[in-house]
């Protein structure tokens, strides 16, 4: 079910609060678990087993390393835990990647298996992970209630798109958290945003790619266009997906960790991988990257560590050669700003490094979007004007520039929305009003107009997105795939 769905907003969510507020607190966790089982259920009836096993497994995983802490048993059971879980997220993700790769190499005819992906199971397989983990060194201590430790891996808002939220988050949350108006109205409001990123720029640029796959005059400027939009889409896709969950985490009492931070204003790669998806880079950071050595070895080594980290990366996104070649891609440009010309860099004007970071960021997306990489080869060599590897690809069509008018109000307010220019004129209106408003009442009367403005900006949203998502049926979601 998605979140941007009209059954999940107006049935599904009001429905589930309504239980969950008029649950008593020690029965709350029940509540949530069972509601979460249930929104899992209704979009993977099967593999809802799968989510439980995955619970229970971790559950007994770690109780045991706990128990013999400090022996070897608990050294095997970390690497049980360990295998179990990579075993199933390269069962169902992996195994027709390998066996087309085995047909390939020794040409042999190995039939694919074609199993369903489970949705989520690259982030509740990370988050069982980082837990046991955990356990394992130490960081926290072993959940004695299956009970808590089923809501954490079960929790519906994060459970099939993120942000990857560890035990540790939320560990104090599951056993007493408060829920109040104040709380719930900014995790509305936060969950609205979200859905308005989502439905009214992430849907409105992914029609655009459709079209220029449909494309009959293909140009320059529609092959930059596809580019732009791609990035554009996945980003408010995206970040409009976790928006959504960690204002429903608030709504529920829960403060899940922000998942990104403008990463299109960035002046450089490694700061664009500091706002991007950073619950991702932080658990690959903390969990491969680090226990490898980190950069605390030879200078050999620490190259291989950053690139093992980076092709892991790409491999977690998709079973296909594109997303290595992106996971790649992005390894060694940070290797670059590293070792090469990363204090250059530094030195040039703003603007500079923000159309470098965002030229690089665009290629790697349009790798990252192909089917193959014949594909994506054929796109990127669209936008400098070379069609079927020879020059002389047209700059400009009629149907580009017609597309070109059509969608470039959406593309404005893509450009805007992506950089925090609309949260900084909001902070400066709230900083205004407190200096400005030098009486209690005064001080009451701005917070209260404030309130009302964001309110009733909330609502205006939120009524465009339902009327998209009713007269529109395009509604994917990108990261349903990983």
């Amino acid at each position: 079910m998605l979140f941007s769905s009209i059954s999940f907003i107006y049935y599904f969510l009001p429905i589930s609060m309504a239980f969950y507020l008029l649950t008593p607190k020690r029965f709350k966790n029940i509540t949530l678990l069972l509601v979460s089982l249930l929104f899992y259920f209704l979009g993977e009836p099967v593999y809802t087993l799968l989510l439980v096993f995955s619970s229970v497994s971790d559950y007994l995983h770690s109780l045991y390393i706990e128990k013999h802490r400090g022996e070897k048993k608990a050294k095997y059971a970390l690497i049980s835990s360990i295998v179990i879980n990579l075993g199933a997220l390269g069962f169902f993700k992996y195994i027709d990647f390998f066996i087309t790769i085995i047909n390939q190499i020794l040409k042999v005819q190995i039939p694919v298996l074609g199993v369903p992906l489970p949705i989520g199971i690259s982030f509740f397989t990370f988050q069982t992970m980082s837990y046991t983990i955990d356990v394992y060194r130490g960081e926290v201590k072993a959940e004695r209630s299956f009970l808590s430790l089923a809501t954490f891996v079960c929790l519906f808002p994060q459970l099939i798109a993120g942000p990857i939220v560890r035990y540790s988050d939320i560990a104090s949350e599951l056993k007493h958290r408060v829920t109040d108006l104040s709380k719930t109205a900014e995790g509305v409001q936060r969950f609205v945003i979200g859905l308005s990123k989502k439905v009214l720029l992430a849907n409105g640029f992914g029609e655009f790619c459709i079209l220029y796959r449909g494309a009959e005059q293909p140009s320059v400027l529609f092959h930059w266009m596809y580019a732009i939009a791609f990035t554009m889409q996945i980003y408010f896709d995206f970040s409009g997906y976790s928006d959504m969950a960690i204002g429903m985490g608030k709504m529920l009492g829960f403060t899940f960790p922000e998942n990104f931070n403008y990463p299109y204003v960035s002046k450089s790669i490694t700061e664009f991988w500091r706002r991007w998806h950073m619950s991702l880079s932080k658990w690959f950071r903390d969990y491969v990257y680090i226990p490898l050595g980190g950069n605390r070895v030879t200078k050999v080594k620490w190259i291989r560590n950053i690139m093992t980290v980076w092709l892991l990366t790409g491999l977690w996104h998709g079973a296909a050669l594109n997303f290595v070649v992106w996971g790649g891609f992005f390894g060694t440009l940070l290797l670059l700003e590293k070792f090469i010309y990363g204090r250059q860099l530094e030195r040039l004007p703003a603007i500079v490094k923000h159309i470098y970071v965002m030229f690089l960021v665009t290629v790697s997306f349009v790798i990252f979007n192909a089917d193959t990489m014949r594909i994506a080869m054929s796109d990127l060599a669209g936008m400098f004007g070379i069609s079927d590897l020879q020059y002389g690809l047209p700059l400009i069509t009629n149907e580009s520039l017609y597309y070109f008018k059509s969608y470039g109000l959406l593309f404005v307010f893509g450009f805007v929305g992506a950089t925090p220019l609309v949260k900084n004129v909001v902070l400066q209106f709230k900083a205004l009003s407190g200096k400005t408003s030098k009486s209690t009442t005064l001080a009451f009367s701005g917070f209260l107009s404030l309130f009302m403005i964001e309110s009733v900006g909330s609502i205006v949203l939120l009524l465009i997105s339902t009327a998209n998502l009713i007269s529109g049926s395009f509604n994917p979601f990108l990261y349903f795939r990983f």
